[in-house]
């Protein structure tokens, strides 16, 4: 008996092996399969990933990162912020202090002088010129009374500004450290797909040198930064002091200049196309500034409403509101209605795309401006001039006509001397009804109304003819003044 319970124990416990045996077994098999690459796939070195292996993992970064990193600095600036002079220790608000304000403090400890303190940022920057020439953001060194970029090697040089774009956010600086210093090799952000892999090195923090990667996750980002928006969407990790750096692709090239974040979200970065930067650089270089491309319109994207009222195939292109007199476009022939559908054989999307493209001519580029004039294509040869900024009119109206839920009026010598305006320019919107089709489409009191239908009107009489005809889109089309710039909009019943 005792014998028989023995052998029942030894086998449970050789079971018991065995299970254990088993399972050891398993864990480790699982474990292999799941660092080891399988046979046949090929990793590929950072060096070897051509931007056609932009949807391939590299295997790593170290490679690409130790070959770019000499040619990106840290920039360290300096402003001095003068601050008030004696101020009640009360602070501002308080009953003493309205009662007896600063004018008590400084009667009675004399007048003290204004104190002045240091304010101090940090950004990045790369160099683009073996003499010196580096760029980073406009606003990394805007109105820093002292500029120091720091080396990869460690070394510190003042820095001077050479040029600065506001409306970019792409500023040019310079150090003397002699001519052999090493240069980030600028690539196409042309040719850049959403979906390729970047890395940003930068200053984020204060943090030297610190290297993040992701994706190209959007391209053509409009963000309101500004009127020249076209921005590089990225993953990448992105953070204060890595302003003004660089976004490399897997060749090692710039192809964007690290400007923004999101501060709400993770993972959303903006970097500036290299191109744009490549395209100022002659003017920053040459003059400190950039001079823009100037045609002499002034342009809205056209809406679903106008679309159905000018009959058009497609919603592409940007209306001309205006066309200034004695500019190019006036000279080679354009006129308010006029579609533009292309500028030199290239489509346009909307007034963004349009302002972007001769933003990026020259003075004196003579370009081909195609347009749609009443459903017939039409090709014209502008000669680009500067662009300048305009001034702004005031504004006033009175008395008129119902109709599509406003009031219009006669435009008297009064009105037209106070507007600036000829006298036979239109009629004036008195009065928009609240919920009317008219104050849909953003229709305001003094608002000049030019045109209706592309006839122009010079009275109430006029205005009350072309709004009575019908038209087979059942809808009217506008030309509206308002101040200086003038817009088209389409009103439906």
């Amino acid at each position: 008996m005792l014998m028989e319970s023995k052998n029942r124990k030894t086998f449970f416990m050789f079971l018991l092996a065995c299970l254990i045996g088993f399972f050891l077994v398993s864990v480790v098999e699982v474990l292999r399969s799941s660092f080891l690459v399988p046979t046949g796939t090929d990793v590929l070195p950072v060096s070897a990933v051509s931007p056609g292996d932009g949807g391939r993992a590299p295997g790593s970064f170290a490679d690409l990162t130790e070959r770019v990193k000499p040619a990106v600095v840290n920039i360290s600036t300096t402003k001095v912020v003068r601050g008030g002079g004696f101020r009640s220790p009360f602070g501002g608000g308080t009953p003493f202090d309205r009662y007896f304000g600063d004018e008590f403090f400084e009667r009675f400890f004399g007048d003290t002088p204004r104190r002045e303190f240091k304010q101090q940022s940090l950004g990045s920057g790369f160099i683009i010129g073996a003499d010196g020439y580096i760029f980073t953001n406009n606003h990394v060194i805007e109105q820093a009374d002292k500029i120091l970029v720091k080396l990869s090697d460690g070394r510190e040089f003042e820095a001077k500004v050479i040029g600065k774009d506001a409306k970019t956010d792409i500023a040019l600086i310079k150090i003397k450290a002699g001519d052999n210093l090493p240069v980030a090799e600028i690539g196409d952000s042309e040719k850049l797909r959403v979906g390729d892999w970047v890395i940003a090195i930068g200053n984020p923090f204060g943090l030297e040198q610190t290297v993040t990667a992701g994706i190209v996750s959007a391209k053509g980002r409009v963000i309101g930064a500004g009127p020249y928006d076209n921005f590089i969407q990225t993953d990448a990790s992105i953070n204060p002091g890595n302003s003004g750096g660089p976004l490399f692709n897997m060749e090692g090239k710039v192809i964007g200049i690290n400007t923004a974040i999101v501060a709400q979200g993770q993972g959303i970065g903006f970097a500036i196309p290299i191109a744009m930067a490549k395209n100022i650089l002659p003017d920053l270089k040459a003059k400190g500034k950039v001079t823009r491309g100037w045609l002499g319109v002034s342009v809205q994207d056209i809406t679903e409403d106008m679309a159905r009222s000018l009959q058009l195939k497609e919603r592409r292109g940007a209306i001309i509101s205006e066309v200034f007199k004695g500019d190019p476009a006036e000279v080679a022939g354009l006129r308010p209605g006029d579609i533009i559908t292309a500028i030199n054989g290239k489509k346009i999307k909307d007034t963004h795309e349009l302002l972007l493209l001769i933003s990026s001519f020259h003075v004196g580029d003579k370009v081909t401006v195609t347009v749609l004039r009443d459903g017939r294509e039409m090709n014209f040869q502008v000669t680009v001039s500067e662009r300048r900024d305009r001034p702004e009119y005031a504004q006033s109206g009175r008395s008129g006509y119902e109709s599509y839920g406003m009031e219009v009026g006669e435009i008297t010598p009064e009105i037209a001397r106070y507007l600036g305006i000829a006298r036979k320019t239109g009629v004036i919107v008195v009065r928009v009804q609240p919920g009317s089709p008219a104050d849909e489409v953003g229709i305001q009191p003094q608002d000049v109304i030019m045109q209706v239908n592309k006839v122009k009107i010079t009275s109430v009489k006029d205005f009350q003819r072309e709004v009575g005809k019908k038209t087979a889109s059942g809808s009217l089309m506008l030309l509206i003044k308002r101040g200086q710039a003038t817009f088209f909009v389409a009103l439906r019943k």
